[in-house]
C-alpha cells in the first residue's frame, strides 16, 4: 500500500468530523448570531481545505477555500447569514460530502465539477463587495439549492408534498402504509419509534418513512411516524412487529387506501427542512432509501484504552494463578478450560497491545521543522532525511521520547554539523546531512540519529571535565575515546563555548540518558572525529507486559527480563578473583563482574547459579540461589510513596499472589 492510500482513510475519516460540525453550526447561525458556532464553522472548514491541499484534492480544496472566504465575512460582521445564503452554503456541503464519498471510493473528487457552487459563492462576495443589496441572495437567478430543498426548486411550492412510488419497479410484494402512533407518556418518542421503524425493516423493503430513519436518530418526531413498506409477511405480521411497550396505535393499510378517516394515504415524504431528497420527478419512482454509511473509524479516549489496558494486565495475572491452580490439582477438564482462557487472554493481550501502537511519525513528522530552524538560527545549511518512520511503538514509550529526541535533533544540527565555510574548507559538501532512522530488532526498536558533522572531540571534553573537577589531568590522560564520550552524559556538561537560545544551557547529554532508561532503554554512541558522530536508542516496544526469569535470591523472588539475560552457568566459587574492589569470574574465556545484591535481598554466599546479564557492550553476573523458569508478567511502576529505587523497574505480581521486584539491569550496572 502506497503511502498516499495509508492516508486516505485517515483524511475521509477526519475530513466527515469536519463536515458534520460544519453542517451542525451552519443550521445553528441560520437561527440568529452565535459566535461560537462561527468559530467552530471557520475551524473545520479551515482544516478541510488544509488537508484536502495536502492530500491534493484540488477541487474539494478550491470549494472550501471560497467558503471559508464568505466565513471571513460572517466572522467580522461584514455580511449577515441569511436563508438564500444558507442555502447556498448548504448546497456546497452537499457537494463537499459527494466528494469524500467519492475521494472514500478510491477517486480524487476531479469526476464532481464545484465549479457552479464556486461560481455562486463567488457571485455573493462580489454583492457583498459592490453593496448590491440582493448580496444575500443566489446569484443571476441560478438556484443553487441545497438537496433539501431540491423539490420546492422545482415545482414552485414552498412546502412541496412529494409524490411517493406505491412500489418498487419489479418488485411483486404487496405495499402496505403504517401509521404509528408513540403514546404522549413516552419520555423518548424517538426512540421508540426507531425501534418499531427497525422491526418493520427486517420484514420488508421500507420505501418511505416520515420522519425519516435520520431523523428520528438525531431525535425529531412528535409522536406519529408514517411508514410505506413492500412486503409480503402480511398486515398481521407487520403490525405485530410494529406494535409494543409505549405504542398506543398501529394502523395499515394496503398502499393508496387511507390508513384513517382524514389522513393521506401516501406517509408524507422527508421534509425540505430535513434534508429529504428529491421528488415529483419521474425518478421519484424508485425507492428512496436512507443513505446508509458504515462507520469505519472511531476515536476513543486514551484513559479509556489505559482502562482496557490495565483490565486486561489483570486478566494476564489471574491467568498465570488459574495455571498454577490447574497445575497443582491436575484437574483434566480445568486444563482444558484453562488452556482455552490463556489463548483468549493471549489474543485479547495481543490485541490490546497492537491498538495502542503508534507509528514514529507522529513524533518524526514535527522534527523538519526544527532542523530547520535551528539551522537558519546557525547559518548552517542542512539536508535531514527521515527513515522508518512507520515503526510502531506503545503509546507509553512514545509518551517519553519526544523530549530526548528533540535534544539530539538540536545537538546534531548544532554542535555537529559545521559551518558551511568550514565544511568546504575541510573538503566536505557545504550542506551537512543529518538521517534519522528507525527499524525492529527482534524484540527491540532500534533509533538511530547520524550526521557527517565534526564528531566529538575528545580532547576538548577531557579539558571540560578537567576544568569542571570532574576528572583531574592524569584520569584525563588514560581515558580512552569511548570513556570519554562517557562523560558527555555527566549532569549539566556541555562544551558549547557560549550560551544562546539554542543550547549551552546546562542541560546536557544526561536529560536524554535519564528519559531513555525511564523508557528502559538504552543509548550508544559512536564518533569519529571530523567525520560524523551516530547515537543509537535502543527501546522496547512496550513496557507494560515483558517476558522475565524468575529466580531466587537468599529466598527470596527476583524477576529479571528476558532481554537482558544472555546466559545462566553454574557457579563455582573457587573460580572468583579480586581485581581492584570488584569481584570477577572468568567464564568461557572472559573476565565477568560479580554484582551481589546483598544489599537489597540478603546474603548471596550460598549461591549456586550465575544469570550473565548485559548492558549496551557490558556484561555482569548475578548470583542467584535458584531458577524457577520463565513467565510473562506485568510490570507496575513504583508507586509515589516509595519513589525510584536504582537497580528496580517495577513490581510484578505472579500467579500465587507474591509481590515480586523487577530488576532495571541498564541503573543496576
Amino acid at each position: 500500500m502506497s503511502e498516499f492510500e495509508a492516508y486516505r482513510s485517515l483524511f475521509v475519516a477526519e475530513s466527515r468530523e469536519n463536515h458534520e460540525n460544519l453542517v451542525k453550526n451552519l443550521l445553528i447561525i441560520e437561527k440568529g448570531s452565535d459566535p461560537e458556532a462561527i468559530g467552530e464553522i471557520f475551524r473545520s472548514i479551515h482544516t478541510l481545505k488544509g488537508a484536502s491541499a495536502s492530500m491534493g484534492f484540488a477541487h474539494l480544496e478550491h470549494l472550501c477555500h471560497t467558503m471559508e472566504d464568505v466565513f471571513q465575512l460572517i466572522r467580522n460582521g461584514s455580511a449577515a447569514m441569511t436563508q438564500d445564503l444558507g442555502n447556498l452554503l448548504l448546497s456546497c456541503s452537499d457537494m463537499i460530502e459527494e466528494m469524500l464519498d467519492d475521494i472514500e471510493g478510491g477517486g480524487d473528487s476531479s469526476s464532481l465539477n464545484p465549479e457552479e457552487n464556486i461560481t455562486a459563492l463567488k457571485a455573493w462576495l462580489g454583492g457583498q463587495q459592490s453593496g448590491s443589496p440582493a448580496a444575500g441572495a443566489t446569484p443571476a437567478g441560478k438556484n443553487v439549492v441545497t438537496k433539501a430543498a431540491a423539490a420546492a426548486e422545482k415545482s414552485g411550492k414552498s412546502s412541496p408534498e412529494p409524490e411517493q412510488p406505491a412500489a418498487i419497479p419489479g418488485d411483486s410484494r404487496p405495499v402496505f402504509d403504517i401509521r404509528i402512533i408513540v403514546a404522549n407518556e413516552c419520555l423518548m418518542k424517538d426512540v421508540r419509534a426507531l425501534l418499531a421503524v427497525n422491526n418493520l425493516e427486517s420484514l420488508g423493503t421500507i420505501l418511505f418513512s416520515n420522519p425519516t430513519k435520520d431523523q428520528l436518530d438525531e431525535g425529531t418526531c412528535d409522536g406519529t411516524v408514517l411508514v410505506r413498506i413492500a412486503s409480503d409477511a402480511g398486515e398481521d405480521a407487520l403490525k405485530t412487529a410494529a406494535q409494543g411497550s409505549e405504542i398506543a396505535a398501529v394502523e395499515i393499510a394496503p398502499a393508496g387506501t387511507p390508513v384513517s378517516e382524514g389522513t393521506a394515504a401516501s406517509p408524507v415524504g422527508p421534509s425540505p427542512a430535513n434534508g429529504g431528497e428529491k421528488s415529483g420527478t419521474p425518478k421519484a419512482a424508485a425507492p428512496v432509501q436512507d443513505k446508509a454509511r458504515e462507520v469505519k473509524n472511531l476515536r476513543v479516549d486514551i484513559h479509556q484504552l489505559d482502562h482496557i489496558m490495565n483490565l486486561v494486565e489483570d486478566l494476564v495475572i489471574n491467568r498465570g494463578r488459574l495455571k498454577q491452580i490447574a497445575d497443582e490439582h491436575k484437574i483434566k477438564e480445568m486444563d482444558e478450560a484453562i488452556g482455552m482462557v490463556e489463548r483468549s487472554v493471549a489474543d485479547l493481550q495481543n490485541l490490546m497491545m497492537t491498538i495502542r501502537m503508534i507509528p514514529l511519525n507522529h513524533i518524526f513528522n514535527r522534527l523538519p521543522r526544527v532542523v530547520r530552524d535551528v539551522a537558519q538560527y546557525d547559518g548552517k545549511e542542512v539536508e535531514f532525511v527521515i527513515e522508518g518512520g512507520d515503526t510502531e511503538l506503545d503509546r507509553s514509550v512514545m509518551d517519553g521520547l519526544n523530549d530526548p529526541l528533540l535534544h539530539l535533533i538540536r545537538n546534531a544540527v548544532n554542535h555537529g554539523i559545521e559551518a558551511p565555510d568550514v565544511r568546504e574548507k575541510a573538503g566536505k559538501p557545504r550542506k551537512g546531512f543529518v538521517r534519522l532512522s528507525a527499524h525492529r530488532d527482534r524484540d527491540n526498536v532500534i533509533i538511530e540519529l547520524s550526521d557527517d558533522g565534526a564528531g566529538i572531540n575528545v580532547e576538548k571534553v577531557k579539558n571540560k571535565a578537567v576544568e569542571r573537577g570532574l576528572i583531574s589531568k592524569e584520569q584525563a590522560a588514560g581515558l580512552n575515546t569511548d570513556d570519554a564520550i562517557e562523560l558527555l552524559f555527566q549532569p549539566g556538561f556541555s562544551t558549547a563555548d557560549k550560551i544562546t537560545d539554542i543550547s549551552g544551557r546546562g542541560v546536557g547529554l544526561d536529560v536524554v540518558r535519564r528519559a531513555i532508561e525511564s523508557l528502559k532503554g538504552t543509548v550508544r554512541v559512536e564518533s569519529t572525529m571530523g567525520k560524523g558522530s551516530r547515537f543509537e536508542l535502543l527501546l522496547p516496544p512496550t513496557m507494560a507486559i515483558v517476558d522475565v526469569m524468575i529466580v531466587r535470591i537468599s529466598g527470596k523472588r527476583v524477576a529479571i527480563p528476558i532481554n537482558s539475560i544472555i546466559e545462566v552457568a553454574n557457579f563455582q566459587k573457587d573460580a572468583t578473583h579480586q581485581i581492584g574492589k570488584n569481584e570477577t569470574i572468568l567464564l568461557r574465556e572472559e573476565v565477568i563482574q560479580i554484582s551481589r545484591l546483598d544489599d537489597m535481598f540478603g546474603n548471596s554466599s550460598d549461591c549456586t547459579v550465575l544469570v550473565v546479564v548485559q548492558y549496551q557492550k557490558r556484561k555482569c553476573s548475578v548470583p542467584v540461589d535458584v531458577v524457577e523458569g520463565k513467565q510473562e508478567v506485568v510490570v507496575k511502576p513504583l508507586s509515589g510513596f516509595i519513589g525510584n529505587i536504582r537497580g528496580i523497574s517495577g513490581l510484578t505480581i505472579l500467579g500465587d499472589g507474591d509481590v515480586v521486584p523487577v530488576l532495571d539491569v541498564n541503573t543496576m550496572m
